[in-house]
């Protein structure tokens, strides 16, 4: 947060990957932004396939209410949610028409049932041998859907993180997510 006010207020323009900013902070970057003229972004996934991927599910949540995400990441990865879940989360609950139905169930093991970000579960793992992967479990009358997205190597962030420098030059504000750019 510290690094991107001081690049806000140099007057540059941020490209931001890291996960982990709170709403309100993101909210003062982009304040931060409109006040210093100056264009931004804050990309909670470069890889282009994670991006369709939310894009789909968010499409999806229109005729599936019941949903829940699982994300897996390396376990060098030291916040959870990622970044990619929770931006997930807020594009569903955008679209969602009705929520799913509450039961009183009873989590035998605190967390069991994973964090819930905009009415959605979110269910983190973290292991080594893993990159970054999402998937996103719609559930319906006798059936489901699953929309998942897998980084094998790194390099896959690449071309987002391309787009993302070339693009943020054009911007007039600061924007979430790269969808924006796309």
């Amino acid at each position: 947060m510290e690094n991107a006010v001081a690049i806000i207020e140099s007057g540059s323009r941020p490209v931001i990957g890291t996960s982990g900013l709170l709403p309100d902070q993101v909210s003062k970057l982009q304040e931060l932004c409109r006040i210093h003229k100056n264009g931004g972004i804050i990309v909670p996934n470069f890889a282009v396939g994670a991006v369709l991927m939310m894009k789909y599910a968010q499409d999806a949540a229109k005729y599936f209410p019941n949903v829940e995400i699982i994300e897996l990441h390396h376990d060098l990865k030291a916040d959870s949610p990622s970044g990619t879940a929770i931006k997930t989360s807020n594009l569903l609950s955008e679209s969602r028409k009705s929520v799913q139905k509450k039961i009183n169930e009873k989590e035998i093991l605190l967390g069991a049932r994973g964090a819930k970000s905009e009415g959605v579960r979110i269910h983190s793992v973290r292991l080594p041998g893993l990159v970054a992967h999402q998937e996103v479990i719609f559930g319906g009358k006798s059936q489901t859907l699953k929309i998942r997205h897998d980084s094998i190597h790194r390099d896959s962030f690449m071309p987002g993180v391309c787009l993302a420098c070339k693009k943020v030059m054009h911007l007039k504000k600061l924007v979430y997510g790269l969808e924006h750019l796309l």
